[in-house]
């Protein structure tokens, strides 16, 4: 757990609204160890975008607030640090590829700049200089021509172009952890292959690390070593990929699962998980995901479970334990 490269202990993070202090992310414990690809999955409004953010320290505030837990980022606790500490950091040693490039890009600027800017914010060489190796890696993420996509503005560019732009800028001090905010999101499905196969070529060129956030399993099974779950907030299954697909031992994950269109394409209706995520202030008691889950008990309506160690490295947040092989009941 020491040589952890990145590792939040009981991460917890709030929100003002009308009605006060709100918690959205509830004592989130995980681990992203140097070369590995960890996924944090999940519906939208688990909380997994919002965890990202704060291990980058980029949570808005006000309204928002880290109100307990640990951020440890390669043997340094970022939150007993002066805030001047996330700025040499981001960028040089974390990075982050943004949902949405298009609103993350500055549409007044070339992208070319945009990359320089990334470079020349942590090192100081000359602009010359720093062209050039902005050059250099809109080609290494498969820009073609690159030369001439670096005097073009970001609304020239398709999303997979901007997407692979946010890369380049993410890469630009080759740092040791890339966090990946559903880095597939609106694009078809032969640009999310190639974005995929090219932050794979990337994790193995300049050995980097890779936090993954995604709501696609098929994403995860694709890139991920060791797979978070998260539900309402908290963290429900933490597992090695194998042992996630092979012994689901949490409801939720197990929907989620059978949410992936099958091969053969002799599906009728794709399968959904009845309800919806609960709304951050309005938790159920006990079991945030009673309400949607068919295997609830008396027991999951009064208490909360805990996180409870089922495996060398497989956690879960159930009372039950009535998952077997696959997902199946036992």
């Amino acid at each position: 757990m020491d040589d952890a490269l990145l590792q939040l202990k009981g991460l917890s993070v709030a929100f003002n609204d009308d009605s006060g202090l709100v918690e959205v992310v509830s004592s989130v414990n995980l681990e992203v160890y140097p070369g590995e690809t960890v996924g944090i999955v999940g519906e939208s409004g688990c909380g997994k975008s919002v965890t990202s953010l704060a291990a980058m320290g980029l949570i808005p505030s006000p309204p928002g607030k880290i109100t307990g837990g640990e951020i440890w980022f390669n043997g340094r606790n970022l939150l007993r640090e002066h805030p001047s500490s996330w700025r040499n950091i981001r960028g040089r040693e974390m990075a982050m590829i943004f949902q949405e490039p298009m609103s993350s890009l500055d549409p007044a600027f070339t992208v070319g700049s945009q990359v320089d800017e990334a470079i020349l914010f942590h090192e100081s060489i000359p602009k010359g200089e720093a062209r050039a190796r902005s050059i250099e890696l809109l080609q290494a993420v498969g820009i073609p021509k690159p030369e001439h996509r670096y005097n073009e503005y970001p609304h020239h560019l398709s999303g997979g172009m901007r997407q692979r732009v946010m890369t380049a800028m993410a890469l630009a001090c080759s740092p040791k952890l890339i966090i990946a905010d559903e880095p597939t999101t609106a694009l078809d499905v032969t640009m999310q292959a190639q974005i995929l196969e090219m932050l794979k070529e990337l994790r193995t060129k300049i050995n980097t690390s890779i936090l993954l956030i995604t709501h696609d399993m098929g994403v995860v099974a694709e890139m991920c070593e060791r797979v978070v779950v998260m539900y309402a907030g908290q963290v429900v299954e933490s597992a090695s990929c194998l042992d996630l697909f092979d012994r689901t031992a949490h409801p939720y994950t197990r929907g989620l699962l059978k949410s992936i269109p099958g091969m053969s394409g002799s599906q009728t209706r794709l399968y959904s998980i009845a309800g919806n995520v609960p709304a951050p202030g309005s938790m159920p008691p006990g079991c945030r995901f009673e309400p949607r889950c068919q295997y609830a008990i008396e027991q999951c309506r009064r208490e909360t479970p805990v996180l409870r160690q089922i495996g060398p490295h497989h956690s879960v947040r159930c009372w039950q334990d009535g998952f077997g092989e696959s997902g199946e009941e036992a």
